[in-house]
């Protein structure tokens, strides 16, 4: 098979142009156009972050109000306003994170079919009858459009959890130093799980992509010469070669879907707030915090389960987008 290097019969002129020295640096040159969506999609990132963190800090003033004698009740409705305000305010921020992000991603899949259909339009006739026509096919629509999903969600969630899993780092200080540990035990954890999780998937999801791409060029061939299968009665033989593709694509998703049910960082943040808990309980025996103090800190270890969750599926839509990248470069 040819190779995306070749030289071509005659040049277009493109309007813009993107690194091709990989597929991430080539992903992030075509990001880089769009900067100030990316800056937008940061600042409500973060924005929904904190406010989401006030929650359970005001939680824990609500119980200790309410656990003095006698209870101070007239501090609960100020609280209840703050608390509604600032979640109105999320709202906004997060409206601005996930427009930027979707904005962002469409440009970017524009941009990358244009160049892509400039690019096979300047490619030699040699080129084209060497290439199969459904796999060019599958880059063109299937793998262009994975590119969209690494930013939209992929990249939105991503960069939102992060955020999510450095806020307790800021909040947790402010009743006990040493609540720091559990966090940052927890990061760590996550971050080495998360890498072998990577290094695991990356294979398989471009395994994926490619046995999709197998599929489909054996199904355009297959409608480009229907007249000539159904006159020579291969009918059956068809469907037993299209029957091998298929199962092949099913057996590469079933083995990334199995790569994603073991995830460990799940059973991470499970231990994680068993032994956050246990530290607050501990802290409390002691006189150091008190009520309100251990059901905000526990509220902010809570946050760490939107970091945990979505990067299940999260990372799997950046590496299926990079695989994807990889294809049409």
């Amino acid at each position: 098979m040819t190779t995306a290097s070749q030289v071509a019969e005659f040049t277009l002129e493109r309007k813009t142009t993107a690194t091709r020295r990989g597929p991430v640096r080539w992903v992030l040159s075509h990001s880089a156009r769009y900067w100030w969506l990316a800056l937008i999609m940061f600042i409500g990132a973060v924005g929904n972050a904190a406010l989401a963190a006030y929650v359970p800090v005001l939680t824990g003033d609500a119980f200790n109000a309410m656990l003095k004698v006698p209870p101070e009740t007239t501090v609960l409705l100020p609280l209840a306003l703050i608390m509604g305000g600032s979640q109105i305010v999320r709202a906004i921020l997060q409206l601005g994170r996930n427009f930027g992000a979707e904005l962002m991603a469409q440009k970017i899949e524009r941009d990358v079919r244009d160049g892509l259909y400039v690019s096979l339009l300047g490619k030699s006739m040699t080129f084209h009858s060497l290439q199969p026509v459904g796999d060019t096919m599958a880059r063109a629509t299937n793998d262009v459009r994975e590119v969209n999903y690494l930013f939209s969600p992929g990249v939105n969630l991503v960069v939102g959890s992060l955020v999510f899993l450095v806020m307790p780092f800021f909040f947790a200080p402010q009743y006990h130093p040493s609540l720091l540990l559990t966090p940052a035990v927890f990061t760590v954890a996550y971050f080495i799980a998360l890498r072998v999780y990577l290094r695991s998937l990356e294979p398989v999801t471009e395994q994926v992509r490619e046995t999709f791409g197998k599929m489909n060029t054996h199904l355009s061939e297959a409608l480009d010469g229907i007249e000539t299968m159904k006159g020579a009665a291969q009918e059956d033989a068809e469907v037993g070669r299209f029957n091998v593709n298929a199962r092949s694509l099913r057996a590469a998703t079933v083995r990334q879907g199995d790569i994603e049910a073991r995830y460990l960082p799940l059973l991470l943040f499970a231990t994680c707030l068993a032994a956050g808990l246990l530290h607050a309980m501990f802290l409390y025996r002691q006189n150091i915090l008190n009520v309100g103090d251990v059901v905000a800190y526990f509220g902010l270890l809570l946050m760490l389960e939107f970091p945990t969750w979505t990067s299940i599926w999260a990372y799997s839509m950046i590496s299926s987008g990079l695989a994807g990248a990889k294809r049409i470069l």
